[in-house]
């Protein structure tokens, strides 16, 4: 027996008994389509028949199946390998209009509703990405908690000593650059709160700095004999080597951060004018010139690795299910293998390794930092000063001599 794809259907299906024999098949196509293996299918399909021989056991209708009835199920067989499975059958269910979504546990609190307030603000008026609102809610969350505790909030009652001595606290618990995060969501949070007028006073101006040499360093990077061996490390053999290479060439031949890659779209690759969108910081829209090294990367790409797939995203999982990359975090991860691979050590090993190479090659070259900072679309020609000093030898004449050196 086949399914509406063509796939095999496991012999569980033919055994199946119970309310969920009349889905298996629906849902094994679904499977199929998001790339899971056919022995990885058999084995999903022989725990769920199983479940729904055991829903059938016990008289519980389809209605009833929730998270709790399947951690039952998955605690008394010993199924709880098999929790994804479960879970990944609830969520189809629920798609198909079977079973009830359950009611979304909302904050009802002055300070739940004062947060949805302040994450509506972040998206709609910022433009902030998702993960940066992640990353400032907790920030605000933890100031009113250590502030007013279990008690009202009174944020009329906010003063310059409450930011001081939150920031002084918390500063020492982490790096500095997780302290620097924190005070950019503070001081986000507490212009939030002027606006809306729950404060008399900026109060964003009373939040302290986090020392930052930003100029204090050269810039992480490699130089393009070591770039060229990082791509060639790539196993061009192999589907995930393909996909790394190309990835890798954005980053290198482009700049691109890495947010930026994982949020490429299909629609973004503009073949017809040799063009690629990118989605920045803030929302903001760019175009940037497909040169043709990428471009070549990236049809091979499309045409013999990235299969058909449900999503929009240019750059998917390798192993199913078949779903755009989790986030930076999976492009660093791919940098670091890699650099891993070609051999190569560096101080840095993030994804903007790449980005920093391609700016200070740029330089080296000839661009000035007006053109660096435009295509790597800095919003302040502050950000893009700092390569600057990867011209060693121009620096060398503005120099001033040592004192006591030798003329």
């Amino acid at each position: 027996m086949d399914d509406r794809n063509g796939a095999a259907t496991p012999r569980a299906m033919r055994t199946c008994i119970g309310p969920l024999a009349s889905h298996l098949d629906r849902f094994l196509a679904r499977l199929v389509r998001e790339g899971y293996a056919p022995s990885s299918l058999q084995a999903q399909y022989d725990m769920l028949a199983q479940l729904s021989g055991w829903l059938e056991d016990l008289k519980i209708p389809l209605m009833k199946l929730d998270e709790e009835r399947l951690e039952q199920f998955l605690v008394s067989h010993r199924r709880r390998g098999h929790a994804t499975t479960g879970r990944q059958m609830l969520v189809y269910l629920r798609d198909m209009g079977c079973l009830p979504v359950p009611a979304e546990q909302v904050d009802q609190t002055a300070l739940g509703c004062l947060l949805r307030d302040f994450e509506r603000f972040l998206i709609s008026e910022r433009g902030l990405s998702r993960c940066s609102v992640t990353n400032y809610l907790p920030i605000a969350r933890r100031f009113l908690i250590d502030r007013f505790g279990s008690q009202a909030l009174r944020l009329d009652a906010l003063c310059q000593q409450d930011v001081n001595r939150f920031v002084l606290h918390h500063a020492q618990k982490g790096t500095r650059s997780q302290a620097k995060g924190m005070v950019t969501a503070l001081r986000s949070f507490l212009r939030f709160l002027h606006e809306r007028g729950a404060t008399s006073i900026n109060l964003a101006a009373a939040v302290p700095g986090v020392a930052d040499w930003r100029l204090s360093h050269l810039p992480k990077s490699l130089p393009p004999e070591l770039v060229a061996k990082m791509l060639s490390a790539c196993d061009l053999n192999t589907a995930s080597g393909q996909r790394d290479y190309a990835i890798l060439l954005l980053l290198a031949r482009l700049g691109l951060r890495a947010g930026e890659v994982v949020a490429l779209t299909l629609d973004d690759l503009d073949w017809e004018k040799g063009e690629i969108i990118i989605r920045g910081k803030g929302q903001r829209l760019a175009r940037l010139p497909m040169p043709t090294e990428v471009g070549a990367a990236l049809v091979r790409y499309l045409r013999h690795v990235r299969p058909t797939c449900a999503t929009r995203r240019v750059f998917i999982r390798m192993v199913a299910p078949c779903r755009g990359l989790a986030g930076p975090s999976a492009i660093c991860c791919i940098v670091y293998r890699v650099l891993k691979r070609a051999g190569l050590e560096p101080e840095f090993k993030g994804s903007h390794l790449l980005r920093h190479s391609f700016a200070s090659d740029l330089l080296r070259r000839g661009a000035s930092l007006t053109e660096i900072g435009q295509l790597l679309r800095h919003s302040e020609l502050n950000t893009t000063q700092i390569y600057a000093k990867v011209d060693i030898a121009a620096l060398r004449t503005i120099a001033l001599p040592w004192p006591g050196e030798a003329p």
